[in-house]
This record gives C-alpha cells, structure tokens and sequence, in this order.
C-alpha cells in the first residue's frame, strides 16, 4: 500500500505542473477581446478642453481609442510620445486618436497631457463606464476602431509605433 501512494502523489501532480507550465508560455497581453468584430460601444464624453468627445460624431474615419492613466508608468509614458506622433502622421488621411483617462485626478491628468504635449482629444472616464462597456482590464489598452464603427482590433500594453501602424494602415486600405 505505501508503494501505491508513493507514486500516486508524483502521478497527481504532473497535470498541475503541465497547466502551469502551458501558463508560462502564454503571453498575457495577447487577451481575446470578444468585442473584436462588434460595434464599438457608444460614448459621449467631455474632454479636458471642455470640447464634447463622441464617438458617433466619427463615424467615417478610422478610430483609435486608447484608455491611459497619468499613474500608468511606464507603458503609459512609453506610449504618448508614439500616439501624438501618429495623431501628427495620420490625421489628416481621416484618423482620429481619442484619449480616455481612467481613474485618475483631473490634475494629474493634466499633467500628463501638458508634459507629452498631447494634441489628440483627450476626456476623463468619470466613473469608468466606457471602460466598462469596453471590457478594459487595466491601463494602457487601445481599440483600433473601422469606419463603419466597428471594432477591428484590440492591443493590450504599450502601443508601439509598428502596432499603430500595422493596425491603421490595414484599417485604411479597406474601402468599407
């Protein structure tokens, strides 16, 4: 009986190890979104400008909405200077950045704004309801939206300049 258990314990324990050594493997950015294919939710919100942000109103044009936080260090930082370069690049081919703040100060969001000079429109996320409705697990998230207002692609961490530019230059080349 003592020879059973023996090898039973180390029996029980490979499929454990094997699940956490599949876990390992797996890049944790790489989430499936299941909104990608939908409708990008709705929104109206209130930029820091005061100017209203809607994303009704950009129908048309190709989207990206990126929720950041000024607290979100270093993806956050590492990401602003890449966005208003691309807002710079691509805006006027009809692409829109839009900026949600999450869970931040008006203050320190401002900050942030100032110290990356950003251009693109930018509103806080009062409450966090479009994150919500966009499934955001944490910050910085981006959701590459069609002309048709439908969400193509979604990029979880620090959006790079090759990412940006995969993701609209495909987005533009559809004629939809």
């Amino acid at each position: 009986m003592t020879r059973r258990w023996r090898w039973l314990l180390p029996a029980a324990a490979l499929p454990v190890l094997g699940l956490l050594a599949y876990g390992f493997v797996l890049d944790p950015r790489n989430i499936p979104s299941p909104l990608v294919g939908r409708p990008a939710a709705a929104f109206t919100l209130t930029a820091f400008d005061g100017s209203p942000v809607t994303l009704d109103t950009l129908r048309g044009r190709v989207v990206v909405v990126n929720f950041w936080a000024s607290w979100c260090t270093p993806a956050c930082y590492d990401e602003a200077p890449v966005l208003e370069r691309a807002w710079r690049t691509y805006r006027e081919r009809g692409v829109v950045v839009v900026g949600v703040d999450m869970q931040d100060t008006p203050e320190a969001a401002q900050a942030f704004i100032r110290r990356f000079e950003l251009t693109f429109p930018n509103a806080p996320d009062q409450g966090g309801k479009v994150a919500v409705e966009y499934g955001v697990y944490g910050v910085p998230e981006t959701f590459f939206v069609d002309r048709a207002g439908m969400i193509r692609a979604k990029h979880v961490g620090a959006v790079t300049d090759a990412v940006f530019r995969s993701n609209v230059e495909r987005l533009l080349a559809d004629p939809s």
